[in-house]
């Protein structure tokens, strides 16, 4: 595409949220190669936070992780190395068919600084402490909106879309989890951080979600998933119409959806779905729970997930080896707890290693994505259409829909520390949270004995 985004073309992209490491923007102006599009733009960190670091190169070690992918080691520019990422790695994996790694547009820092100005009110104030738009990148990652179908806004029919991000869909079984940390192999590490989450003030209610039934491949338990989703959407769960956001928070989560919130998404969706008041609702998070179903999308992300199969456990012992470094988990646990486990993992050959750590990485990525899934009333289920159709019975309607995968990022290497620091602290918070539900719980009794007598 011959064109350079300049401060006179700010005004035309609009916030549509962020992450970590990016922020989203929508596209609101006339220029046709842009109708359709969003654009993602990379952070940087506020005050020198080490919130994030982002290095114009990868490091020799990532390098070494990723010398299969020779467009990926070639590039001398952290970003294009992320984009080639998502073309040779991801969409592999997880199906070309769901997986856009999108385009770079070369950009002004004028027009980078404008759109940090324009943007700034409307970004959650925590996200606003600690990054900013990174005003030293020369080009901004230009895809597609899949919260609308081709052909941008001038469609005939309403589109509805819903941004999902499913978690981690399994419980980890390897053997190489120590002892203290046994509660992983029968809670989801969602269900643990949450009581960590809750603890720090990062959420104010507990989810009820579990990623265990929304991977169930049972309609009625990824029902269950969606509507505890819908109940605490959190940063999990936006439901966009029109590709304009209207259920969801932006950044930094929602809280729990009360009445009001409710009232207001139910009458959003008279255009696109039919029914009486207090149906609508229902029948959409129904539409979205059989399309999740039907598609079986995520049974490739679980397998790709699954990639992990060490755990951080394992994959940190890997990590200390490609390094070159001592392992400071075996340091901490000294030689008398030191596990024949953990030394077997220091003794083989550096390729394993790697394998480890780039397939504990990948499984990182597929963690941490979001689903996409965008729908649009058909007439009579028309076989003419490209796209997969839908029956929904509660609104006796044909629906076309398509899926696609986002946020692929490409996870840093140094990562891998702050990956087993974080497992531990959730961990430890968790089993903290156990042991003292279960001494009160004694007490009661006990006391409830001494009554009793």
């Amino acid at each position: 595409m011959e064109v350079i985004l300049d401060k006179k073309d700010a005004g035309d992209w609009i916030y549509r949220g962020e992450g970590a490491a990016n922020l989203v923007l929508g596209y609101s102006g006339s220029i046709p190669a842009f109708i359709g599009k969003v654009m993602r733009l990379q952070k940087a960190p506020v005050n020198g936070s080490k919130y994030m670091n982002s290095p114009t190169a990868l490091t020799v070690h990532e390098r070494l992780l990723w010398k299969d992918t020779e467009d990926i080691v070639a590039t001398s520019n952290k970003e294009i190395a992320c984009q080639l990422f998502v073309k040779h790695i991801m969409s592999p994996l997880l199906g070309s068919t769901y997986v856009d790694s999108g385009m770079r547009v070369p950009a002004s820092k004028e027009f980078l600084e404008s759109v940090e100005k324009n943007i700034i009110s409307q970004r959650p104030a925590s996200r606003v402490d600690a990054a900013k738009v990174d005003t030293q990148c020369d080009s901004v990652l230009l895809m597609s909106d899949h919260s609308l179908f081709p052909h941008g806004t001038h469609e005939v029919e309403p589109c509805i879309s819903v941004e999902i991000k499913p978690k981690c869909g399994f419980l980890p079984s390897s053997k190489i989890i120590d002892e203290g940390n046994a509660i992983k192999r029968s809670i989801t590490r969602f269900q643990m951080h949450q009581t960590l989450k809750l603890h720090q003030g990062e959420v104010s209610e507990y989810s009820e979600y579990n990623p265990l039934d929304m991977f169930s491949g049972s309609k009625d338990r990824i029902h269950k998933a969606i509507r505890d989703l819908f109940s605490t959407p959190q940063n999990n769960f936006r439901v966009f119409l029109n590709g304009s956001q209207i259920f969801g928070g932006l950044g930094g989560g929602a809280d729990s959806t009360n009445f009001v919130t409710r009232g207001k998404f139910e009458d959003a969706l008279k255009c696109v779905i039919q029914g009486g008041d207090g149906l609508r609702t229902m029948s959409f998070l129904q539409l979205v729970a059989e399309t999740v179903h039907n598609s079986g999308v995520l049974d490739r992300l679980l397998e790709v997930q699954k990639l992990d199969n060490l755990d951080i456990d394992g994959a940190i012992h890997a990590y200390y080896d490609i390094v070159s470094e001592p392992c400071m988990v075996c340091r901490a646990f000294g030689k008398e707890k030191m596990s024949q486990r953990y030394l077997s993992l220091h003794s083989i050959a550096l390729d394993e290693s790697l394998k480890i750590v780039k397939d504990f990485l990948i499984a990182a990525t597929a963690k941490d994505c979001s689903l996409m899934i965008s729908f649009r009333p058909s007439k009579d289920g028309n076989t003419g259409s490209p796209y997969n159709n839908l029956y929904l019975e509660s609104s006796n309607q044909f629906f076309d829909y398509k899926v696609n995968f986002i946020d692929l990022d490409l996870k840093q290497l140094k990562k891998m520390e702050e990956y087993y620091e974080l497992d531990k602290k959730i961990v430890t918070y968790y089993n903290r949270m156990v042991e003292t539900e279960e001494r009160q719980k004694k007490n009661t009794s006990t006391m409830a004995l001494k009554t009793a007598n």
